[in-house]
């Protein structure tokens, strides 16, 4: 039996059709915020403020991690990165929108709007990323 790792391909199924989902999923959204902010700002239960440079910049930044996780999708090894900064992308901005919650500054709907967009895809994300991990490190994944 040799102890080099079998030739395993980077993903499974279910994770390439995860990393495709939230890529859309992440342009479209992106793309909303950029253009529909009016519209964002409503579902969001936020006031519109008189400016709308920061919905839109978080819109560029929630559309380039879209393009991201497609990368990670087409080449997993090389783009593997891009994961780790999304997931703690995803899990800061829950923490952060908690936060923002609890403070009573959000409303208690916002947690849904963080949760189907960023939550779920924490414990998927970390699975991807510790099988990527140990692929990259010549390991066999768990």
């Amino acid at each position: 039996m040799s102890n080099e790792p079998s030739a395993l391909k980077p993903l499974t199924k279910w994770m390439k059709f995860l990393l495709r989902f939230v890529a859309f999923f992440n342009v479209g959204a992106g793309l909303f915020m950029l253009i529909g902010y009016h519209e964002t700002y409503q579902i969001i239960g936020m006031e519109k403020p008189a400016i709308h440079f920061p919905i839109q910049l978080v819109g560029i930044l929630v559309g380039l991690f879209g393009i991201g996780y497609y990368m990670v999708a087409r080449h997993p090894i090389e783009n593997r990165n891009v994961l780790v900064l999304g997931f703690w992308s995803k899990f800061l901005g829950s923490c952060l929108g908690t936060l923002y919650v609890v403070q009573g500054k959000l409303p208690l709907t916002f947690v849904a709007v963080y949760f189907f967009a960023d939550v779920i895809y924490l414990p998927p994300f970390y699975l991807i990323m510790r099988r990527l991990s140990a692929i990259a490190q010549g390991r066999e994944p768990k």
